[in-house]
């Protein structure tokens, strides 16, 4: 892999760097693919993973979201164990309600770091997007302009390289859930729902056109703009069958309360909607801290005791408890203040690199004082993992310029079990997430030496 990049930066020289650079952020101002003002990708080279890699990151990652289905259904059946998922009062009585197919998340992502280690030992995934994953179609298109670069004609007479769509898999899991739902195969009238004024819009265009090549109908709607009439659920004069939910749950209910249209049309089963209420349970941070806790191993086979060990990190709800920590006892609260240089607090139920602390980063009188916030509001304590980093290169103030950057590893998952692509996402921080402007999106392209 190293030679690989060497040799991908070999061929960006000046002239063709400048070249590419310019064609390249033309075509993201056509295409729309920015977040929040700033182009999307700020670099001139795709993340590489071999096949072996890919396959490893994939079978691992069915281990751990197979111990995660397990603690899931365990704790619908089990007050006391879903009260370790930190449930508000009106979460809990949404995920009772059966959405009419199988899957609680039929699309979803894992979040890891993938640093080098024996056994893939160095593959860590510190959360679970099981509610809105963001991003596929955004990687499905950056796939596509990179693989139109000149340096990649040149790159691929050395070199294979194949994309890793992503969006396919989505469309598969909506149709599946809206299959299942309706007991025929009809074609669905799909709403993408979110605010309209997110910065993710540009996205939910992607895969509107996305649907309407593929023949389905298809258009994106501001929940407030929705209405329930009659037993059927509209987006203006469309009446949906489908919704593609982007719209975060608890906002929702915030901003237009349980006895909204769109609410109770799911509920009614007047309309399919994907990911579901009952999707909230996983979408906890706390579920990485369920499946890792010593109270619950008699949940899980031994082959996903030994992937919760080997690839999830040590990950406990904050509260006033004794627990263990490799093996040994500890009384957790004075055990966090004091190992702050290897732990991470993170707040149950955000998302956009909120709230969360890196105790490595903050002085003793912050990390207390974040402790103490951790106990009045649902957060999670987790163990810090290393932050890998690869060279990219970026055509900056007339010259390529080749520099480290942190970067994930994010599997897309259907059917809450497959990986079908992978988001990257790099950054010069160690916070690496687009949606708190700390850093951009690379697509994620197979490799193999020719």
């Amino acid at each position: 892999m190293r030679s690989a990049v060497e040799r991908y930066h070999d061929l960006l020289t000046p002239e063709v760097a400048a070249d590419s650079h310019d064609w390249f952020q033309r075509q993201l101002l056509a295409k729309g693919l920015e977040f929040g003002g700033r182009p999307l990708c700020s670099v001139l080279r795709p993340r590489f993973l071999t096949p072996e890699q890919y396959r490893l990151v994939a079978e691992r990652s069915a281990l751990i979201l197979s111990a995660l289905e397990k603690a899931r259904v365990a704790a619908m059946a089990d007050q006391e164990l879903r009260a370790q998922f930190g449930l508000l009062d009106w979460e809990e009585s949404l995920i009772h309600d059966d959405p009419g197919f199988r899957d609680a998340s039929p699309t979803s992502r894992l979040d890891a770091f993938f640093a080098e280690g024996a056994d893939g030992g160095g593959l860590k995934f510190t959360e679970y997007n099981a509610e809105t994953p963001a991003g596929a179609a955004y990687c499905d298109a950056l796939s596509e302009l990179f693989l139109s670069l000149p340096v990649l004609a040149e790159f691929r007479r050395e070199y294979n390289c194949w994309p890793l769509p992503s969006g396919p898999g989505v469309a598969h899991a909506l149709l599946d859930a809206h299959r299942q739902w309706s007991g025929s195969r009809v074609a669905p009238r799909i709403a993408i729902v979110d605010w309209s004024d997110v910065p993710t819009r540009s996205e939910f265009v992607l895969f509107r056109e996305f649907f309407q090549r593929n023949g389905l109908e298809c258009v994106i709607a501001d929940p407030r703009e929705m209405e329930y009439r009659n037993g059927r659920l509209f987006a203006g004069d469309v009446h949906v069958t489908l919704i593609y939910k982007r719209v975060l749950i608890d906002e929702l209910v915030k901003e237009c309360g349980l006895d909204h249209g769109v609410v109770r049309a799911v509920r009614e089963r007047a309309v399919c909607m994907v990911n579901p209420f009952r999707c909230k349970l996983l979408h906890k941070k706390a579920s990485l801290a369920v499946v890792g806790d010593e109270r619950n191993v008699a949940l899980f086979s031994e082959t996903e005791r030994r992937a919760v060990t080997m690839h999830v990190p040590w990950t406990r709800v904050v509260a006033e408890r004794s627990t263990e920590f490799e093996g040994k006892p500890i009384d957790l609260l004075p055990w966090i203040a004091e190992n702050r240089e290897r732990l991470v607090l993170k707040p149950n139920d955000d998302y956009g690199g909120r709230g969360i602390v890196l105790g490595w980063t903050v002085t003793a009188e912050k990390w207390q004082d974040a402790i103490r916030g951790a106990l009045d509001e649902p957060y999670i304590v987790q163990q810090r993992v290393a932050i890998p980093e690869e060279p990219f290169a970026a055509w900056m103030d007339g010259s390529v310029d080749i520099h480290n950057r942190s970067l994930d590893t994010a599997p897309y998952v259907s059917h809450g079990r497959f990986v079908e692509g992978c988001l990257t996402r790099i950054s010069t921080d160690e916070l690496l997430n687009v949606t708190a402007g700390g850093g951009s999106n690379v697509p994620t392209l197979l490799l193999e030496k020719r």
